[in-house]
Formats: structure tokens, C-alpha cells, sequence
């Protein structure tokens, strides 16, 4: 514990769901539960989330909504010793630099980092597995210093470290999102494998809406502004600007945070009309989220959130796997 970081102290753990699963584990930089919703499809009554946390107020709600709990808040001001023990921790955190210090002096110097608080964490409680999800170009950032640096870490604290980047279009979902996971297991005698592609043919149209509002069509200003975008980047050589994809789109460019401003990334074109915008169901099914997942916050919230989420049918592979791993080691 690190006398010169003020935390939080009291949590109440009366309302743990499962107490007699075979694993537990914690959701850190929980967003909506992506990552919870890929293990709980896997490991089903054999997991047991022991604790949460999530700062942003709207994710908080949408967690609640469909997990029956609140998210802890700032995980800087929660005190590892404070959260019960667990056996997997999960993670999506942000990708951030490290001090030029940090590089050279490991753990100590990740402080300001928000790693450093995983790294607090695991190496408090020393689960028997750690998840990590980053964008693709955290293997890359900072020189790959970043990288480097936490996987360092990690095997200073005794995992055996293996890493993969992984896209959604290759797990049955109609999206090109490529991510990075690292995972770890206490155990060196653990043997995991990364899951293999699945052959599964994916279609834009198979997750729209068969009637959709109309304000999710784009406006003649809107559309017409992002055109000639398109066009100034086109005669600078470059290709920026809005993606168009039609029903028959085998996937789509990658959906992100920034989807409810102008939903340039991915428009659905319409016949006699403008494009349109994918509505906040449809972002869900996108990330593969199942239908019966809330969404209970406004469309601008609803999109950042599916933005800053996971392609949920990725973790469920890599959940299977993993557990997989877990029980041909015991």
C-alpha cells in the first residue's frame, strides 16, 4: 500500500453475487461491461465479480442497468488492500506514457500512470490470471517503451506474459476494430493458446434496424459538409473523410467515442435520402452485445459507451481459452 496517495477505505461487499464460484474477479476501467459480459458468457456460475470500478458517471448507470451493481468511482482513490481477494482482474485501461524515469526504474515510476494502479493491484493481490485491452498502437507507443514497460512489470511480479492483436472481423463481427490483449498467469506451467479466426461469414445488414427514426438520418448541412471534407482530402491525396457502407458490407471501419458527433466513421447509405447514422442499437449489436442489454442513457452517452467498449464475441473467445488453460492446470 502507498502511504502517499490518499484512498478510499470502506466498501460494503454484502451484495456479491455467486459467493461459491470457482473463480473470482474484478472489472477495472469497467465502461459498460464488455469485458464482464465475454467471461460471464463463458464461465457462467463458475465467476464471481467481487468489484468494480468505473469514474464515468452515464457508464456507471449502463453498468448498473445490466449488472444489478454500481461501479466504484476513481480507482486512484481506492485502496488495493481494501478490495477482496479475486482470481482474475480484468482491464481495459488507457494507453499513457511513461516517465523517461519510469522506463528505467519499473513500477515505482508508473505512478501518475493509471497502470500503475493495476500494477498496485495485481501486485497486492497476485491473481492467477490478468487481462489487458488497449487500442492496437499501445504495443507501438512511445517507441513501444509503454509496451515494454508493462509487460516488464508483469513478469517482475512472476506471470508468464503472452500478448496478441486481435480484430472483431474475424470473430463473426461486421467491424474491422483491431485490439491488443496481454495476458498473464501466475502459473508458468499454464499452457493458453489464442484463439483461432472463426469461419463466419458477417454482413452490415444482418445487424440493422428494419425501421429506424429519422432524425438518425444525416441532415442536408451535415451531409453536405461532410462531402466536401471528403473532397478537400481527396485533392490533398490523402483519404480521410467519412466511410459509407451499404447492407452488404461485409464489415464496417472501426466505431469509437466519437461516433455521436457527426458519425462520419460509419454512414449507412439510404436509397432517396441521405446516409444515416447507426442508432444506439445497432452500435451495441456492432460491438456484439446481446439484444437483451440495456441501453439506458442518452444516444449521445449510448454511443460513446459502445465506442469505448469491446467487441464482446473477441473476450468470449479469449474467456474460453482461458478458462481452458485454468482447469488443465489444476
Amino acid at each position: 500500500m502507498l502511504a502517499d496517495v490518499k484512498r478510499q477505505k470502506t466498501f460494503d461487499f454484502n451484495m456479491i453475487k455467486n459467493e461459491g464460484a470457482k473463480y473470482k474477479a474484478i472489472d477495472l476501467f469497467a465502461g459498460i461491461g464488455g469485458i464482464r459480459q465475454g467471461f460471464e458468457q463463458i464461465f457462467k456460475k463458475d465467476i464471481s465479480f467481487v468489484f468494480s470500478s468505473e469514474i464515468d458517471k452515464f457508464a456507471q448507470i449502463t453498468y448498473n442497468e445490466n449488472f444489478g451493481e454500481l461501479p466504484h468511482g476513481d480507482i486512484t482513490k481506492i485502496d488495493e488492500c481494501d478490495i477482496p481477494n479475486f482470481d482474475i482482474l480484468l482491464a481495459g485501461f488507457p494507453c499513457q506514457p511513461f516517465s523517461n524515469a519510469g522506463l528505467k526504474k519499473g513500477f515505482t515510476d508508473t505512478r501518475g500512470t493509471l497502470f500503475f494502479d493495476i500494477a498496485r493491484i495485481i501486485k497486492h493481490h497476485k491473481p492467477k490470471v490478468v487481462f489487458l485491452e488497449n487500442v492496437k498502437g499501445f504495443k507501438s507507443h512511445n517507441k513501444g517503451n509503454t509496451f515494454s514497460v508493462v509487460k516488464e512489470i508483469l513478469e517482475g511480479f512472476g506471470y508468464t506474459v503472452t500478448f496478441k492483436i486481435l480484430n472483431a472481423k474475424n470473430f463473426g463481427v461486421p467491424q474491422n476494430r483491431e485490439r491488443i490483449y496481454i495476458i498473464g498467469f501466475l502459473n508458468c506451467d499454464t499452457e493458453f493458446n489464442f484463439p483461432d479466426s472463426i469461419e463466419k461469414d458477417t454482413r452490415l445488414g444482418d445487424i440493422l434496424e428494419a425501421k429506424v427514426d429519422a432524425k438518425y438520418t444525416l441532415s442536408d448541412k451535415l451531409w453536405s459538409g461532410h462531402q466536401k471534407r471528403k473532397e478537400m482530402h481527396k485533392k490533398k491525396g490523402n483519404g480521410f473523410g467519412y466511410s459509407m457502407f451499404d447492407e452488404d458490407s461485409v464489415y464496417t471501419s472501426t466505431i469509437s467515442a466519437r461516433y455521436y458527433k457527426d458519425g462520419s466513421e460509419i454512414l449507412v447509405k439510404q436509397n432517396n435520402s441521405n446516409p444515416r447514422k447507426l442508432t444506439p442499437r445497432e452500435a451495441g449489436r456492432l460491438q456484439g452485445f446481446p439484444e437483451d442489454f440495456k441501453i439506458v442513457t442518452s444516444d449521445t452517452q449510448a454511443y460513446k459507451q459502445f465506442g469505448n467498449s469491446v467487441a464482446v464475441p473477441v473476450i468470449k473467445a479469449l474467456a474460453k481459452n482461458i478458462k481452458s488453460a485454468l482447469e488443465n492446470s489444476n
